[in-house]
C-alpha cells in the first residue's frame, strides 16, 4: 500500500515516510557496504511509497530478469513496469536514433533562464507545478557523453508531471563510472534539474558505507550496517539527515526475510492494544503445550514439551510490555482452555496488570477462579486470585501452595503453568534456598506435566544453577526499540516479537532476523 493511499506502509520507518511524502521533491541517498540490504530498501521504497505509473527503479548493477529472480514479489505486472534496466534502456534510446531527446537551448538562452530561476528564487515566489522536467544541468553532462537511459528517465518522469515522481537509481557508481562522471556534478544535477526544478523524489543507492563528501548535495542521508550479536547477524538502519522531518527514533533493527526489507519495532496503531475479543485458543501437539503464537510452535517444533521448565533471561533493557507480548499468548492459550497458572511475579509486575491484560481476552471469572499469585508482601487482600504470603508461617505457606495448586488445576486437575521470577525468590529468600524450592518446582512440574516458565533478570546469583535445570533456554533483548527472542538451548536465529498485524495484541508473530 502506497503512503499517500493510507498510513500502513509495511516496515518503513514512518520518518521516511514522511520525509518523502512533503511538499516538492526530495533527494535520498542510502549508503551501506555489500550486503547490508541497500537494494532491498530501494526496492521497498518503489513499492511503498511510489505510485504506479509514477515510480522507477534504474537498475545498473543487475538485470531485471535477475531482480526477478532475486525478489520473486517484483513479477506482477504493475511492479514489472517501475523497474527500468539500463542496458535495455540504452538499446532502446539507440535503435529509436535519439527521437527522444530534447532539443538544446543555446548557452545564451540557457543562462537566461538559470538567471530568472535565481532571481524568482531570491524573492521566495511560489511556482505552480512543474509541467516540464528542467533538464539545465543534464544539457551540461551530455555535451561530454551521451546517456540515454538517463534521459529515457527524464522524458518518463516528465510524462507524469505534474503529479509527482520517485526514482530510484541502484547505483551512484554505476552511472558515474560509466560515463566517466565526477559523482558531485551528477548528484547537482539530479538535485537541481529533478528534485528542485520538477518536484521529484530522487533516491541514490550508493555501493559504499562513505558517501565521499557527497552529503551535503542531498536532502537526506540514510545509512544501513551489518554487525554480529552473540554469532548472529544484525542489520541496522540509521537516519543521518532527513531535513526538515522530525526524526522520532534515530535507528531501526531490520530483517531481509522473504526477500523484503522491513524496519522492526514499528508499533502498528502507535502501540495501542488490539480490540478485546473472546481468545482462540490454538490446539496443543501431542506431547508439546502450544505457546498461543504459531510462529514460536514452529521454531520450537511445535510448542513448549509437557512437563518441560523453559527459561527467558529478560536484558536490562527490556520492559514489562515487552516479554508479556511473548507470555500473554501463552496464558490465554492456557486459560482458554480451562487450564490454571500460579505465577509469581516479577519486581516491577503487578498482580493488577497481568490481570487487566487478559481478561480483555477471557472471561473475569475464569481469571479468578484458575489464576493465582503469591505476595510474599502481602498480610491482606480482598482478590480472590491473590495470595497474601506475608501472613503465613512455613507451614501455612506451604498449605496455602497446595490450596493453590487444586484450586488452579480445578475438579478435573488439568496441567497447568508455573511462571517463576526468581528475582523475587532471591531477593526474599537468598540464593540458596530459592534453587532449593526452584529444584522442588522443577520436580513436581516433571512428574505432573505441567508448564514450567521461569524469567530471570540480570545479575541474578542462582542463574548458573538454574540453567543448568533448564530443558530449553532463551534470551530476550531489545534491538534498536524491537523486543527480540533467541534461543541459546535450542540455539535458534534472532526473531523479533511483535503483535500480530492483522489481529492485533495479544495475537504475536515472531520475524527472523536475517
Amino acid at each position: 500500500m502506497s503512503a499517500s493511499n493510507g498510513s500502513e506502509v509495511g516496515g518503513v520507518p514512518p520518518e521516511v515516510i514522511t520525509f518523502l511524502s512533503g511538499k516538492g521533491g526530495r533527494s535520498l541517498i542510502i549508503k551501506g557496504g555489500a550486503g547490508t540490504g541497500k537494494t532491498t530498501f530501494g526496492l521497498e521504497l518503489l513499492e511503498r511509497v511510489g505510485q504506479p505509473n509514477r515510480s522507477y527503479y534504474l537498475s545498473t548493477r543487475i538485470g531485471d530478469e535477475a531482480l526477478y529472480r532475486q525478489f520473486p514479489w517484483l513479477k506482477s505486472t504493475e511492479m514489472r513496469t517501475r523497474v527500468l534496466d539500463a542496458a535495455k534502456l540504452f538499446l532502446d534510446a539507440i535503435s529509436a536514433g535519439g527521437k527522444q531527446k530534447e532539443p538544446e537551448l543555446p548557452e545564451s538562452e540557457q543562462r537566461k533562464v538559470r538567471a530568472g530561476r535565481e532571481v524568482l528564487g531570491s524573492f521566495g515566489q511560489e511556482r505552480g507545478p512543474p509541467t516540464r522536467v528542467d533538464r539545465t544541468h543534464l544539457q551540461a553532462l551530455l555535451k561530454r557523453s551521451p546517456m540515454p537511459e538517463v534521459e529515457n528517465v527524464y522524458n518518463r518522469i516528465e510524462r507524469a508531471l505534474p503529479e509527482k515522481t520517485l526514482l530510484v537509481i541502484d547505483s551512484l557508481e554505476g552511472v558515474t563510472h560509466k560515463y566517466g562522471l565526477e559523482m558531485e556534478e551528477f548528484v547537482m544535477a539530479l538535485q537541481k534539474d529533478l528534485v528542485e526544478a520538477s518536484s521529484t523524489d530522487v533516491v541514490m543507492i550508493l555501493e559504499k558505507p562513505e558517501a565521499g563528501g557527497i552529503e551535503y548535495l542531498v536532502d537526506g542521508l540514510i545509512s544501513i550496517q551489518r554487525e554480529e550479536l552473540d554469532e548472529r547477524r544484525v542489520r541496522h538502519l540509521r537516519l543521518e539527515k532527513l531535513r526538515a522531518t522530525n526524526i522520532g527514533q534515530a535507528r531501526y533493527a531490520v530483517t531481509l526475510a522473504g526477500g523484503r526489507f522491513e524496519a522492526l519495532g514499528i508499533e502498528p496503531n502507535g502501540g495501542a492494544p488490539g480490540p478485546a475479543g473472546a481468545w482462540k485458543p490454538i490446539p496443543d501437539p501431542e506431547r508439546y503445550y502450544s505457546t498461543g503464537i504459531p510462529d514460536f510452535d514452529t521454531l520450537l517444533g511445535g510448542g513448549l514439551r509437557r512437563g518441560s521448565f523453559n527459561a527467558f533471561e529478560v536484558d536490562v533493557n527490556v520492559g514489562i510490555d515487552d516479554y508479556y507480548t511473548l507470555f500473554a499468548p501463552t496464558f490465554l492459550n492456557f486459560l482458554s482452555q480451562g487450564r490454571g497458572i500460579i505465577a509469581v511475579l516479577a519486581a516491577g509486575e503487578s498482580p493488577d496488570k497481568l490481570r487487566e491484560t487478559l481478561v480483555r481476552h477471557i472471561p473475569s471469572n475464569q481469571f479468578d477462579t484458575r489464576v493465582r499469585i503469591p505476595d510474599y508482601t502481602a498480610e491482606e487482600t480482598e482478590e480472590p486470585y491473590i495470595l497474601p504470603m506475608a501472613r503465613f508461617g512455613r507451614d501455612e505457606a506451604m498449605r496455602a501452595m497446595v490450596t493453590a495448586q487444586k484450586a488452579v488445576s480445578g475438579p478435573d486437575r488439568k496441567p497447568f503453568i508455573e511462571y517463576t521470577a526468581f528475582d523475587t525468590f532471591e531477593s526474599l529468600m537468598g540464593d540458596q534456598i530459592a534453587i532449593r524450592m526452584y529444584f522442588q518446582g522443577v520436580s513436581r512440574t516433571k512428574h505432573v506435566g505441567n508448564l514450567g516458565i521461569g524469567l530471570l533478570k540480570p545479575g541474578l546469583l542462582v542463574s548458573s544453577e538454574i540453567l543448568n535445570m533448564m530443558d530449553t533456554y532463551f534470551r530476550i533483548i531489545n534491538i534498536d526499540n524491537a523486543p527480540c527472542i533467541y534461543g541459546i538451548r535450542p540455539r535458534t536465529t534472532i526473531h523479533a516479537i511483535s503483535p500480530d498485524p492483522e489481529k492485533g495484541a495479544p495475537y504475536a508473530v515472531l520475524t527472523p532476523i536475517v
